[in-house]
């Protein structure tokens, strides 16, 4: 099978290896056991591999590269509409050549893939959607375009969308997914946490607007000062970490803000296992990660009722939910510092909820979309 993949994850090549974001390639790692040839096509960028990289697994990679789509200010605006020309003809061939069409939404190339497939009603197709589903949230134009194409059965055939949640107006196109990062092998014992003198909030994730890092701190400047002994780490980076260096230096957080940057994963994963709390307020998300991460190693997960996050944490029996009011969030948070029994209850059903969703299960079911 030779398996066609549009994607926007920007990649880089070294030694003769091509890499990408970690996450992404991972998972991609998983779907490309089981096909013979792959083409990708994807913007490829000058720069060493980091800590949050990792090499694509697979010994036959035919690379389509094409440029970045930048949206962001008129000149990437207008360099974007040059190249769009060649950009769709490039996807259009590569798509015509493979057995498999994947397109990996939502992005900028995945809406251009989302026009370009119409044109191969036969071919059978995968989508990943890792964006939020949910018809009633606030989304780009763009974004709700994607969805609109991918689940229109007249424009799209043959074609198993993964989405995460289930959601009503769906088409026979869409599929409610999941993702996952360990597997059954994993799954060593882990317990509560003590809730005794020092509390150990951490934040795993892109330092950006949307995902309102600066309220996270707010959260532990609020509780520093109602006397709590708490501290936060951040790993990430991003756009916005200048702001918040500047927020704790102005405010003295930084003996309790720590910035630990981009990290592997199995620093992320003992970061887990030995804090208390997760937290995570952003206004959108797909299905957040980093929460069924955190829940995985036992440790209580805070965030917005966003997406399918409702359905990952039952509605708060599985974690708390941010009301994006200060006051009320840390008080909050308190009666769950208080409530020593509450908060292992919410823990011991987020591990139990978060270990059904393995590597090995996630292996099984692509396996299943591409034999079907």
């Amino acid at each position: 099978m030779t398996f066609c993949i549009i994607t926007h994850v920007p990649h880089g090549l070294k030694e003769n290896q091509f890499f990408a974001y970690a996450p992404y390639v991972r998972e991609m790692n998983i779907w490309l056991k089981y096909v013979d040839e792959v083409i990708l096509v994807a913007s490829l960028e000058k720069g060493d591999d980091s800590a949050i990289h990792l090499n694509y697994e697979h010994k036959n990679i035919q690379f389509v590269s094409i440029p970045k789509m930048d949206l962001l200010g008129l000149k990437a605006i207008l360099r974007s509409v040059w190249y769009t020309p060649k950009t769709c003809w490039n996807i259009y061939n590569a798509m015509k050549n493979a057995d498999h069409i994947h397109l990996r939404c939502p992005g900028n190339i995945g809406l251009l893939g989302c026009f370009i497939q119409i044109l191969f009603p036969r071919k059978a197709k995968t989508a990943k959607y890792a964006g939020n589903w949910d018809p009633n949230s606030a989304q780009p134009f763009s974004y709700r375009i994607q969805k609109w194409i991918l689940n229109n059965t007249l424009l799209t055939k043959n074609m198993q969308a993964l989405v995460y949640g289930e959601w009503e107006g769906s088409s026979k196109n869409i599929k409610p997914f999941f993702t996952a990062t360990y597997r059954e092998e994993d799954k060593v014992e882990v317990v509560p946490r003590i809730l005794n003198d020092s509390i150990y909030f951490l934040y795993v994730g892109t330092l950006s607007e949307g995902k309102r890092p600066l309220y996270a701190i707010q959260i532990i400047e609020k509780l520093t000062q109602l006397g709590y002994n708490v501290s936060l780490d951040f790993f990430g980076e991003g756009k916005e970490k200048e702001v918040l260096q500047n927020y704790c230096d102005t405010n003295q957080l930084n003996a309790v803000v720590d910035f630990k940057g981009n990290q592997t994963e199995a620093v992320v994963r003992e970061a887990y296992k030995e804090c208390h709390f997760l937290l995570l307020p952003s206004e959108s998300e797909g299905w957040p990660k980093v929460v069924a991460e955190a829940m995985f190693w036992g440790c209580y997960p805070i965030t917005t009722k966003v997406s399918c996050l409702g359905y990952m944490l039952d509605n708060g029996s599985r974690g708390l939910f941010l009301e994006i009011n200060l006051d009320a969030d840390v008080e909050q948070i308190i009666a769950v510092l208080k409530d020593q029994g509450d908060y292992n209850a919410k823990v011991l059903k987020s591990i139990l909820w978060s270990r059904k969703y393995t590597l090995d299960l996630f292996e099984n079911e692509i396996k299943g979309l591409l034999n079907s």
